[in-house]
């Protein structure tokens, strides 16, 4: 079958493109390597700025977008694409472990992972005491130490969230202050169990079976020290998931798919949608906006506009 659109990932930009392609009565793929859909958002604990849902939980958020698609009938298909071969008036995927999928177009919509920091100690330790999710890892560390490093938002959500169980929370940040917003530094700095270290970063992350302390630097002093510590939770942004795939619209030096707010891409018929595309803000209510706009963009596309 050739789709009139084939949407590459089922995070919040997939599925709203997913409910706007249905509702423009486009024959609609959802193609994903994760059976849990909701991208980022299901590790997130508390979802507290999209619009007309204050304090869900980032689970139940991306439940119910698939809950909408499904009710209007969007389809979906398991597979990790490696490949998006340009054929003019359709376009085919190419999947390492489910055959090959063909649509009139395609939005790219696989979002972003967590950046590693790339310091000894980080691979070996991941799992044991090395996170990138403090949502999913937190209650592990109850009554304990841990570590948060990172300046913006998801760094200060992750400690804010952290000084709910553990009995200390260090907050690592490269500079003399905070990127993320306002109201959270307030609610940081407001927070007895957290202590914040500015101007340090993080050379390794030492420990045999466990995470057990960190060897930092102040950058301005050039002073070097121990943290004891139990856990770290990595909070140092985020990197476009397309490394893995072959055939990509043209890209900026991050990665991330160039493409405006009509998400149009180099290569006519291809588009980009959410965190995976350059933009300013990356939150759930932009990543979904641009499922919208994607649709739109495709339509035009498809009616020869």
């Amino acid at each position: 079958m050739i789709y009139d659109v084939i949407i590459i990932g089922n995070g919040p930009a997939g599925l709203a493109a997913a409910i706007y392609g249905k509702r423009a009565g486009l024959s609609t793929l959802v193609l994903s390597d994760s059976p849990m859909a909701g991208g980022q958002i299901t590790s997130t604990y508390e979802v507290d700025n999209y619009p007309g849902l204050p304090r869900v939980s980032g689970f139940d958020l991306g439940d119910k977008m698939k809950e909408h698609a499904d009710m209007l009938g969007a389809e979906y298909a398991s597979g990790r694409v490696t490949e998006i071969v340009d054929n003019g008036e359709t376009k085919v995927l190419k999947t390492v472990d489910n055959g090959d999928y063909e649509g009139k177009t395609i939005i790219i919509a696989t979002g972003a992972d967590h950046r590693k920091l790339m310091v000894p100690g980080e691979k070996e330790l991941t799992g044991m005491g090395v996170s990138y999710c403090a949502t999913c890892d937190g209650a592990f560390f109850r009554k304990k130490t841990v570590a948060v490093v990172g300046g913006g938002d998801v760094a200060l959500e992750d400690a804010i969230f952290l000084s709910r169980f553990a009995e200390k929370v260090y907050l690592i940040h490269r500079r003399d202050e905070f990127r993320g917003a306002k109201v959270l530094q307030d609610q940081v700095k407001a927070i007895d169990k957290i202590e914040i270290v500015y101007d340090t970063v993080v050379d390794e992350i030492v420990g045999k079976d466990a995470v057990e302390k960190l060897v930092v630097t102040n950058k301005k002093s050039g002073e070097k020290s121990e943290l004891a510590v139990n856990g770290v939770f990595m909070a140092v942004g985020i990197v476009p998931n397309v490394s893995n795939i072959k055939g990509l619209p043209s890209q900026d030096e991050g990665g991330y798919l160039i493409a405006g707010e009509d998400c149009v891409t180099s290569i006519p018929g291809i588009y980009a949608a959410g965190d995976v595309r350059t933009k300013l803000l990356r939150q759930v209510i932009t990543a979904a906006a641009d499922g919208a706009n994607a649709i739109t963009s495709v339509e035009k596309y498809l009616n020869g506009q």
